[in-house]
């Protein structure tokens, strides 16, 4: 992926970056239970599989577990990560575009994407809740322009309503003032 030549867009010039927790790791010859204590401990929805040198090999998800292990009924005190953890998964670098992550995570049907600095080494994990709250501002201002255009286009509809529970309002006042 290449980097961004918007500033603004980069992964890691969005406010959360510099304050996500530290992804929770895990290398692939450890046991599922091991990673699902730490899952629950921390409620992450996914651990991380790095080699020794933190560089990502896999993502275990819920979805793993709850797929590979659970159905197919493994025991997640002796299987190994490495067993049911999604392999070469999609990585983000820092400098990426966020709006093209934002695609490629809806086209693709994931949730999870570690992001990795220049020697490939994991730095954090956006999820789909992450880039909701970068586009949110963004529908807000469209829902608001939508809003004034069916306005603007039947401003009459709203002034004859207007002056109908304006009419109303000051009727109940001056019956109840004559009773």
């Amino acid at each position: 992926m290449a980097a961004s030549t918007t500033a603004a867009m980069r992964i890691k010039d969005r406010a959360e970056y510099a304050s996500k927790p530290k992804p929770l790791t895990f290398p692939p010859d450890a046991a599922v239970f091991d990673a699902v204590v730490a899952m629950c401990e921390k409620n992450y929805g996914s651990v991380i599989i790095v080699d020794p040198d933190d560089k990502v090999i896999g993502v275990m998800t819920e979805r793993d577990i709850m797929r590979k292990l659970v159905h197919g009924g493994m025991d997640a005190k002796t299987t190994a990560i490495s067993q049911i953890m999604t392999d070469e998964p999609r990585v983000a670098r820092e400098d990426d575009d966020l709006v093209d992550w934002l695609r490629i995570m809806s086209n693709e049907r994931f949730r999870r994407l570690p992001v990795v600095d220049d020697d490939g080494r994991i730095k954090a994990v956006f999820t789909q809740g992450d880039f909701v709250s970068y586009t949110w501002p963004e529908l807000m201002g469209q829902a608001k322009e939508l809003v004034k255009a069916s306005i603007g286009k039947n401003w009459h509809l709203f002034l004859i309503g207007g002056g109908i529970m304006l009419y109303t309002l000051l009727m109940i006042v001056v019956l109840r003032g004559v009773t």
